[in-house]
């Protein structure tokens, strides 16, 4: 697919356009608006790939729970290997569409790996997130930043006191969710690890308040996120924290998302394999399922 194409995809999912406008440039692109509207079904993801751990695993305990944050109930899906053992926790934080198949997916896979895997639904104070996925990001637009990455934040505490958790909590993201946790890091610091795909920095000026160390995997062709990285980086150097970045050359952002026009599976697995290894690093080896 064009890249030119894929850039203006990227464009529109992140706010840059609206629909309309978005139909109209394809349109100029491949020629006319019947085109476009055939081609749109090939950019959007296609969540009957999402399944790569069944939903109903015999391996795999899965729950639907909530936590409190701050008066809040933010509803989450929890997945872990059977039987009461300990585990490593990690918050799973999704894209702009909200708590989807794919992200529930990540979490199986996590837990798979032995983590205790919570997946938040960022939209639980809207009633959650919605089967369409235009309404989940428009959604996600009116959340507010900092109140959002609070109430994400408070599940580092409530999988700290979980009684199946070692007590050592990471995160990991991706997209939006992976700018999420460089959010979170800034403002939990029992948080252990963090490990964000392709999502935005936070301010220099907030870096000092990071505890946790982190991994930054990010899309050789993801121009408007990778904009970021020489000041994070520069930051997170002076300030002497704990991180690695990865840039995986000639991919996409959401090169992870195997539901997506955009996945590529060399670089989604060697940065998945990075994260697994990280997580045991940091936050101890998970029993095995």
């Amino acid at each position: 697919m064009e890249q030119r194409i894929v850039d203006l995809y990227d464009t529109f999912t992140h706010g840059g356009i609206d629909r309309r406008a978005f139909l109209d440039r394809l349109a100029e692109i491949v020629g006319s608006s019947a085109a476009a509207i055939a081609l749109l079904p090939l950019l959007q993801n296609d969540y009957a790939r999402a399944e790569t751990v069944a939903a109903d695993d015999a391996r795999l305990a899965i729950d639907t729970v909530s936590y409190d944050a701050s008066g809040t109930a933010m509803h989450c899906y929890l997945a872990r290997g059977k039987g009461k053992v300990k585990r490593p926790a990690v918050i799973v934080i999704h894209e702009n569409r909200g708590l989807n198949p794919h992200i529930k997916d990540i979490a199986r896979r996590l837990a798979l790996e032995g983590f205790l895997a919570l997946a938040v639904d960022a939209l639980s104070p809207l009633g959650g997130t919605p089967g369409d996925e235009d309404k989940g990001r428009d959604m996600i637009a009116s959340l507010k930043l900092d109140e959002t990455a609070q109430r994400i934040a408070a599940a580092v505490p409530f999988l700290e006191k979980h009684p199946e958790s070692t007590g050592k909590v990471g995160a990991v993201g991706f997209c939006w969710g992976g700018g999420m946790v460089n959010r979170i890091a800034v403002i939990a610091p029992d948080l252990k690890a963090g490990v964000a795909y392709y999502g935005a920095q936070p301010p220099a000026s907030q870096v000092p308040s990071i505890q946790a160390a982190l991994l930054l995997h990010y899309a050789g062709l993801d121009s408007r996120i990778d904009a970021g990285i020489p000041a994070y980086e520069a930051a997170l150097k002076a300030n002497g924290k704990r991180f690695t970045v990865y840039v995986y050359p000639g991919v996409n952002h959401a090169f992870n998302n195997d539901t997506s026009s955009r996945y590529d599976k060399p670089a989604a697995d060697l940065a998945w394999q990075r994260t697994l290894a990280f997580f045991t690093e940091t936050l101890g080896a998970p029993p095995k399922v």
